[in-house]
């Protein structure tokens, strides 16, 4: 069986802390925008769907960065609920969702319209 695995170091609490200032950072732009926070919270991902989306594109691009089919997604997103079990919960919730592709971003929003 092949290992698609990129081989990553850090712990879930250094992914957390990563995916923690990415998000302060999209409420900031998006605040900065003028956009209200009350109406926009809901959207952004949690921080371990952040550490989820960090690990996978880790995978996208030991892949050649090319877009991973559905079915390819799937098996990233197993991969990292089983290299890293707390991630669990954020995993199951991405699993089966259509666009999982930064769907909080204003930009991909606005072309996805």
């Amino acid at each position: 069986m092949q290992n698609d695995s990129p081989q990553r170091c850090a712990s879930v609490e250094v992914l957390r802390a990563e995916a923690e200032d990415e998000r302060d950072s999209l409420i900031e732009e998006r605040v900065r925008a003028g956009e209200d926070p009350w109406e926009f919270m809901d959207d952004l991902p949690t921080i371990d769907e952040l550490v989820v989306f960090l690990l996978r594109a880790e995978h996208i691009e030991a892949d050649g960065g090319l877009r991973p089919t559905a079915a390819r997604n799937q098996r990233v997103l197993r991969m990292i609920a089983n290299e890293y079990p707390e991630l669990t919960r954020a995993v199951w919730r991405l699993i089966g969702q259509e666009n999982t592709h930064r769907r909080w971003d204003t930009v991909v929003r606005v072309l996805g319209s």
